[in-house]
């Protein structure tokens, strides 16, 4: 009799339902659930073994390296939707919404009604940047001529910027397919640099310019971008033009070559210390404006 009632008892606790899945059948589900969880979990561990694979080989590559992570983020996003999806359609309150997710167009309607403009414009900014291709992961860019630094990363919605003082700059996809991007490692990577100095009305300006040439010359990230016909007719390996005559001083210009963005900036920095320390010595004056002031009593 004793046993009887707990006979009785386990089967209203197994009638029991929760969410239309009666207690009787919890492991059932587990086991459907971690099977799932397992080929999901094999999808994902075969996509990334196939990527570093393909990253591994030094031949021909149909994708460049900011394609296939992209690509990765894609195939990561589909496989965890259809995963859920399908964990849903086991329990019958919500087979519905599991069967919808896994339709093709209940993918879509759910990714229209669930997305934010923002969010849907940032995503297609992403597609137009692996497509368009105007810059890669590696890239030395410039945006709006307020953002400058390195590419690391390119995300379904953001694009990761590491500046020269190694800060992380995240910047919406959609914002950058708006600006205006400088690539200085697309294409031609040499780089010309601006290298400007006044010098006083009272300077011999062939003189100040020879010895501005000379100094910049010495540099070793300068190169050379002149043609075989420009050195045989005489064209100086770094050409100073004279730009402005100012208030107080006449500018000299040299337009210096170096063989990327970042040599160009060091060019510059060092050829304005040696242009200096050289004027000084040759007792060439780099005007600078000063004021009287008379205190009366």
């Amino acid at each position: 009799m004793h046993i009887l009632e707990k006979l009785d008892n386990w089967n209203e606790l197994s009638d029991y339902q929760i969410l239309g899945v009666s207690l009787k059948d919890p492991i059932i589900f587990c086991i459907k659930a971690v099977v799932i969880l397992i080929f999901i979990k094999f999808i994902l561990w075969l996509a990334n073994f196939m990527y570093k694979r393909w990253q591994s080989r030094k031949a021909k590559r149909a994708l460049d390296e900011t394609s296939g992570k992209f690509l990765m983020r894609v195939v990561t996003t589909i496989v965890y939707i259809l995963g859920v999806a399908s964990i849903l359609s086991l329990i019958p309150a919500l087979e519905k919404i599991g069967t919808s997710i896994l339709a093709s167009a209940g993918i879509l309607a759910m990714a229209v009604g669930l997305a934010s403009q923002e969010a849907l414009s940032n995503f297609v900014g992403g597609i137009f940047i692996i497509v368009g291709k105007p810059f890669r992961i590696g890239d030395f860019i410039e945006l709006d001529s307020q953002i400058v630094g390195t590419v690391t990363e390119i995300t379904l919605r953001h694009t990761v910027i590491r500046c020269s003082d190694n800060r992380l700059v995240i910047v919406p996809n959609s914002k950058i397919n708006s600006s205006a991007i400088f690539n200085s490692t697309l294409g031609d990577t040499a780089t010309c640099s601006f290298i400007e100095v006044g010098v006083g009305y009272n300077e011999n300006l062939d003189r100040c310019i020879d010895v501005m040439r000379n100094e910049i010359e010495k540099h070793p990230l300068l190169i050379d971008r002149r043609t075989q016909a420009e050195i045989e007719s005489g064209v100086p390996k770094v050409i100073i033009r004279v730009i402005t005559l100012g208030d107080s001083s006449i500018t000299l210009r040299a337009y210096a070559w170096a063989g990327s963005n970042s040599h160009a900036f060091i060019l510059k920095c060092d050829s304005f210390k040696a242009i200096k320390e050289r004027f000084d010595k040759e007792n060439i004056e780099i005007p600078y404006p000063y004021f009287n002031q008379i205190i009366t009593k």
